[in-house]
């Protein structure tokens, strides 16, 4: 039986092993936590934090307990700050995590908590739009009224006289109208 071997290297700022097993013809880098942070330009805080949190089943530790990090595990890491980033819980991609450890009976489970995600991110963008047409008609607003030297004649004008992109803003914002998106 072949064993793994890891030789140990240096770079001119830390230290880093290329691992050599058996199954692998060639050496795959290994990262240390604060190396992998470095890539992925999070603090490593983050990384100890996610392995606490369970959803780093897949990084390996030597045999004093240090994390190592394989080059794969990027696009893990990546996929997880994705995830994070759509507004998915922990539980959320903790249970992602541990059904694709399981293998490809879970497709179709984690296709549909993809789906889901991505109806929520639709829903928020649709609620930013919104957000952003309203902050762009009080720019609007604000450069007549500063034009003008008042609040009073933008207030005043009649909606025929407000740029036909702002008009069912300043409705709604009157009460004239509600919005079409959800809240």
């Amino acid at each position: 039986r072949v064993e793994n071997l890891t030789f140990p290297l240096y770079r001119p700022s830390f230290l880093f092993y290329l691992v050599c097993t058996p199954c692998t013809p060639m050496f795959q880098m290994i990262y240390t936590v604060g190396e992998m942070a470095q890539k992925l330009d999070v603090p490593a805080s983050t990384l100890r934090y996610y392995d606490k949190e369970g959803l780093l089943p897949f990084v390996e530790r030597s045999s004093g307990g240090i994390r190592m990090f394989r080059e794969n595990d990027f696009e893990w890491l990546q996929v997880i700050r994705c995830m994070k980033k759509a507004g998915m819980s922990i539980k959320d991609i903790r249970q992602y995590i541990e059904l694709s450890m399981q293998g490809d009976d879970t497709i179709d489970t984690r296709l549909e908590m993809f789906r889901h995600q991505r109806e929520v991110l639709t829903q928020q963008i649709q609620q930013l739009q919104h957000t952003l047409e309203t902050v762009e008609y009080k720019c609007w607003f604000y450069e007549a009224a500063k034009a003008a030297g008042t609040v009073d004649v933008p207030g005043a004008m009649t909606d025929a006289d407000v740029p036909e992109q702002f008009r069912a803003i300043r409705q709604e914002l009157r009460g004239q109208k509600m919005p079409n998106i959800e809240r």
